[in-house]
């Protein structure tokens, strides 16, 4: 078995997926590496915003995403907790997708570029060495150890502290604002082509129809909003719907479907944008925008292309390493500082009692105010 690569790719989700076909394309050796078994379910809102798509066409991805059979989605409709609806038209093109399907589609595309993948291989250790890296693994058959001329790390908001040697530090605490994420898929809610925003103290919950016929249900809320609810995933869904009267008639005659629930915790996020932490880092593990701006698989493919880009002309001998930190970290400071900002903004805003209310008054005075607003928090690609 080969073992020696020019670039490895940790994480195989949207970013590193999406990475690791964008490597092969340009002709070097890649493998991709995720210690989890796919496809998989996994918290997110599966919602393709128009950026997302023009990063997957940049990406030689779109048509992939395409077959999936995603559902079309025209209009954002947010619905505060005293009952008012704001409808909000989406600039362009969106999409519905499971991440079940969304994650095998970008690997089949990784390996038809000529990516090697290994998933339920879990990366135990991280060694600079002459000429690049050692990457330890503990898989079924064994441990098995890759070389990589370069390692680039998409391994989620969870880092891997203690891998990367020297280790780098865990990237700080964990703010106490922290949140908990859930997801379900359900039958039996018959959706117009919009995602659907229902707030209420403590949290949001989206509801977005994906392919096959189904609803996506994603959640994030507070530690002490879910206190007295029941932890089960279903349970936290219902003590959302609890919460706000138009949602529970939304899901009252609803179906969740077996093997979809997933939760993660603690979701932080106010992290801060981290570009490099001892490897490159893309996706989540490099930024975090909040959920309800509905981006976050655009900044994951986005950082993906830059990072790839990058990696491209290091691989070549274009870029010293130094070289490839400096003008990553730049590009990302100058493309993700903005939409991330206001999106804190408007998180903040809207989950703050009495808000909501003046954001739906700001809406119906002046509809063009809010939707610049929402597109502050939008990627300029």
């Amino acid at each position: 078995m080969d073992t020696s690569y020019d670039v490895a790719v940790l994480g195989a989700g949207i970013a590193g997926g999406s990475m690791a076909k964008a490597l092969a394309d340009k002709g070097w050796r890649t493998i991709l590496i995720d210690r989890q078994r796919f496809p998989r379910h996994k918290v997110c809102g599966e919602f393709l915003s128009p950026e997302s798509l023009r990063s997957l066409r940049s990406l030689g991805l779109l048509d992939a995403v395409t077959s999936l059979g995603p559902c079309g989605i025209q209009r954002a409709r947010l619905i505060l907790s005293h009952g008012a609806v704001l409808d909000i038209p989406l600039p362009g093109t969106t999409f519905g997708v499971s991440r079940y399907a969304l994650d095998s589609a970008l690997h089949d595309a990784a390996r038809g570029a000529g990516a090697d993948i290994r998933t339920a291989a879990s990366v135990s250790s991280l060694y600079p060495r002459e000429g690049g890296y050692s990457i330890e693994t503990k898989q079924e058959s064994g441990d098995v150890t890759y070389y990589a001329r370069a390692v680039i790390a998409a391994w989620g908001a969870q880092r891997r502290a203690g891998i990367v040697h020297p280790a780098a530090g865990t990237g700080g605490p964990v703010k106490k604002k922290a949140y908990v994420g859930i997801k379900s898929h359900y039958t039996g809610i018959e959706m117009e082509p919009v995602v659907e925003l229902y707030f209420f103290s403590g949290g949001y919950l989206g509801i977005c129809p994906v392919e096959g016929e189904r609803i996506n249900v994603a959640a994030l809320l507070t530690r002490e909003a879910i206190r007295h609810a029941d932890k089960s995933v279903a349970g936290i869904i219902d003590y959302a719907a609890s919460r706000n009267r138009r949602l529970y008639e939304r899901l009252k005659h609803a179906f969740p479907v077996p093997g979809t629930q997933c939760s993660v915790a603690p979701v932080d996020t106010g992290r801060k944008l981290m570009t490099w932490d001892s490897i490159p880092v893309a996706g989540d593990a490099s930024v975090m925008i909040p959920p309800l701006c509905g981006d976050g698989m655009s900044m994951a493919l986005r950082s993906a292309q830059l990072c790839a880009n990058l990696g491209h002309c290091y691989l070549r001998g274009e870029l010293t390493m130094d070289g490839w930190k400096e003008e990553y970290s730049a590009v990302m400071e100058r493309e993700f500082t903005g939409p991330i900002g206001w999106g804190r903004v408007l998180q903040g805003l809207l989950g703050v009692p009495l808000l909501p209310r003046l954001f739906a008054g700001v809406h119906f005075a002046a509809p063009g105010l809010a939707r610049k607003l929402v597109q502050l928090t939008r990627l300029n690609i």
